[in-house]
């Protein structure tokens, strides 16, 4: 035990000795290094290090006035730090609201339309005129067929008798011709006016001979006779062509006078 103390205080002994070598050498070989001056409550002041150049200095003043210096890296040497991006899946939505954006229309280009054309204009029309119709003849080509009873030709007091009115209109040919005989029915009436507005006039007056030798429930016919009657009734027809205007009363065969006098104005 006491061994081992001895050799333990001549170790620290060797120590302690090479250790003041080792100072004063430094001392001695190194003019330019500076010794910590120790202060009086036996604190040593560490020389401050003096930034390199191009590094900046930044001073903060706490809040009980002492400054804290930091040296930071030169600006020129600092390298440009990457921009972060982040994750895919943690991006922030973003929740701006873009306008939507319409289509652009465009104008509707309506068809030209055009201009109606116009119906082409035809010329006037002349009016025709009126087929004239020779009535005189045309009661002789009657006259002269088979099973016609004699007739004479009716004026003055007697055609206003037979057909009150006629006279009183203007017509361009008039002829009426009636039967020698009261008892056999056959009578012919021809008539062209000089204006149309009388044509209608003219058939009133035809009917109303009619009427009056048909006769009625209450007064005898103006034909007298049964048979007479019978054959006015049946066989008495009125027709006209334009300003043109005939009545026939016939026991047979009156609708074969209407066709020849239609045929006159084909």
């Amino acid at each position: 035990m006491k061994k081992k103390l001895l050799a333990l205080l001549l170790a620290l002994s060797m120590l302690a000795a090479l250790t003041a070598c080792g100072g004063k050498k430094d001392d001695a070989g190194t003019p330019e290094q500076e010794v910590a001056a120790e202060d009086v409550d036996g604190t040593v002041d560490q020389p401050q290090e003096t930034p390199e150049a191009g590094e900046e200095v930044s001073e903060t003043q706490d809040a009980d006035g002492s400054t804290e210096t930091d040296a930071a890296a030169p600006v020129e040497n600092l390298p440009a730090e990457p921009a972060e991006k982040p994750e895919s899946g943690n991006l922030p939505a973003d929740t701006t609201q873009k306008p939507e954006s319409k289509p652009i229309e465009k104008p509707v280009q309506k068809p030209v339309e055009k201009p109606a054309e116009k119906p082409a204009e035809k010329p006037a029309e002349k009016p025709t005129e009126s087929k004239s119709v020779d009535l005189a003849a045309f009661f002789e080509t009657f006259a002269s067929g088979e099973n016609r009873p004699a007739m004479m030709q009716a004026d003055g007091e007697v055609l206003d008798a037979f057909y009150p009115g006629l006279s009183a209109i203007k017509t361009k040919q008039c002829g009426v011709y009636t039967a020698m005989i009261s008892a056999a029915v056959g009578e012919l009436a021809l008539v062209e006016v000089e204006n149309a507005a009388d044509v209608q006039a003219v058939k009133d007056i035809f009917q109303a001979r009619i009427n009056y030798q048909v006769g009625d429930d209450e007064n005898p016919g103006g034909a007298w006779y049964p048979q007479t009657i019978e054959g006015w009734k049946n066989g008495s027809r009125i027709v006209s062509n334009g300003n043109y205007v005939m009545l026939i009363a016939l026991s047979e065969g009156a609708d074969d006078v209407v066709n020849s006098f239609n045929a006159l104005f084909a």
